[in-house]
Protein backbone atom coordinates (compact mmCIF):
# COMPACT_ATOMS: atom_id res chain seq x y z
CA UNK A 1 0.00 0.00 0.00
CA UNK A 2 1.45 3.32 -1.03
CA UNK A 3 0.99 6.75 0.55
CA UNK A 4 -1.63 7.81 -1.98
CA UNK A 5 -3.85 4.83 -1.20
CA UNK A 6 -3.39 5.36 2.53
CA UNK A 7 -4.35 9.03 2.19
CA UNK A 8 -7.34 8.19 -0.01
CA UNK A 9 -8.67 5.64 2.46
CA UNK A 10 -8.08 7.86 5.49
CA UNK A 11 -9.12 11.34 4.34
CA UNK A 12 -10.77 11.66 0.93
CA UNK A 13 -13.69 9.26 0.92
CA UNK A 14 -17.13 10.32 2.13
CA UNK A 15 -17.34 8.18 5.28
CA UNK A 16 -13.90 9.15 6.55
CA UNK A 17 -14.41 12.85 5.80
CA UNK A 18 -17.71 12.96 7.70
CA UNK A 19 -16.24 11.02 10.62
CA UNK A 20 -13.17 13.26 10.89
CA UNK A 21 -15.41 16.33 10.60
CA UNK A 22 -17.56 15.18 13.51
CA UNK A 23 -14.52 14.39 15.66
CA UNK A 24 -12.94 17.73 14.74
CA UNK A 25 -16.14 19.62 15.58
CA UNK A 26 -16.29 17.92 18.99
CA UNK A 27 -12.69 18.92 19.70
CA UNK A 28 -13.36 22.53 18.65
CA UNK A 29 -16.46 22.61 20.87
CA UNK A 30 -14.44 21.20 23.78
CA UNK A 31 -11.70 23.80 23.39
CA UNK A 32 -14.25 26.62 23.11
CA UNK A 33 -16.06 25.39 26.22
CA UNK A 34 -12.78 25.18 28.13
CA UNK A 35 -11.75 28.70 27.10
CA UNK A 36 -15.11 30.41 27.63
CA UNK A 37 -16.53 28.65 30.68
CA UNK A 38 -16.28 25.58 32.85
CA UNK A 39 -16.25 22.68 30.37
CA UNK A 40 -17.78 20.17 32.75
CA UNK A 41 -18.10 16.81 31.04
CA UNK A 42 -17.76 18.13 27.47
CA UNK A 43 -14.26 16.63 27.26
CA UNK A 44 -15.63 13.11 27.14
CA UNK A 45 -17.09 13.48 23.63
CA UNK A 46 -13.84 13.13 21.65
CA UNK A 47 -13.08 9.98 23.63
CA UNK A 48 -16.53 8.55 22.99
CA UNK A 49 -16.47 9.42 19.29
CA UNK A 50 -13.12 7.70 18.85
CA UNK A 51 -13.93 4.73 21.09
CA UNK A 52 -12.91 1.91 21.39
CA UNK A 53 -9.38 2.68 20.21
CA UNK A 54 -9.07 5.91 22.23
CA UNK A 55 -10.17 4.14 25.38
CA UNK A 56 -7.53 1.49 24.73
CA UNK A 57 -4.93 4.23 24.22
CA UNK A 58 -6.03 5.97 27.43
CA UNK A 59 -5.72 2.67 29.27
CA UNK A 60 -2.19 2.17 27.97
CA UNK A 61 -1.21 5.73 28.93
CA UNK A 62 -2.77 5.27 32.36
CA UNK A 63 -1.00 1.97 32.91
CA UNK A 64 2.36 3.35 31.83
CA UNK A 65 2.31 6.75 33.53
CA UNK A 66 -0.56 6.57 36.00
CA UNK A 67 -2.43 9.66 37.13
CA UNK A 68 0.57 11.89 36.44
CA UNK A 69 0.40 11.34 32.66
CA UNK A 70 0.65 14.56 30.63
CA UNK A 71 -2.52 15.57 28.83
CA UNK A 72 -0.64 15.53 25.52
CA UNK A 73 -0.37 11.76 25.67
CA UNK A 74 -4.15 11.50 25.92
CA UNK A 75 -4.65 14.06 23.14
CA UNK A 76 -2.27 12.20 20.85
CA UNK A 77 -4.15 8.99 21.66
CA UNK A 78 -7.41 10.59 20.51
CA UNK A 79 -5.77 11.88 17.32
CA UNK A 80 -4.21 8.54 16.46
CA UNK A 81 -7.46 6.75 17.28
CA UNK A 82 -9.44 9.05 15.00
CA UNK A 83 -7.01 8.44 12.14
CA UNK A 84 -7.01 4.66 12.65
CA UNK A 85 -10.80 4.51 12.70
CA UNK A 86 -11.03 6.84 9.70
CA UNK A 87 -8.77 4.47 7.79
CA UNK A 88 -10.92 1.52 8.88
CA UNK A 89 -14.07 3.29 7.66
CA UNK A 90 -12.40 4.06 4.33
CA UNK A 91 -11.21 0.47 3.91
CA UNK A 92 -14.69 -0.83 4.78
CA UNK A 93 -16.31 1.54 2.28
CA UNK A 94 -13.81 0.55 -0.39
CA UNK A 95 -14.42 -3.13 0.29
CA UNK A 96 -18.18 -2.71 0.09
CA UNK A 97 -17.91 -0.74 -3.14
CA UNK A 98 -15.67 -3.40 -4.64
CA UNK A 99 -18.10 -6.14 -3.65
CA UNK A 100 -21.03 -4.16 -5.09
CA UNK A 101 -19.19 -3.69 -8.41
CA UNK A 102 -18.43 -7.37 -8.46
CA UNK A 103 -22.08 -8.29 -7.89
CA UNK A 104 -23.51 -5.85 -10.43
CA UNK A 105 -20.95 -6.59 -13.14
CA UNK A 106 -22.57 -8.55 -15.99
CA UNK A 107 -21.26 -12.03 -16.58
CA UNK A 108 -19.20 -12.74 -19.67
CA UNK A 109 -20.28 -16.25 -20.28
Amino acid sequence: MNARTLSRLTFTNAASAVYLGIVGASVVFEVAAALLADPGIVGIWPFLLTAPTSLLAAGVVGAAWGVDAPIWYLVSGVIISALVQSFALGALLEGLRGRRREITRPSRG
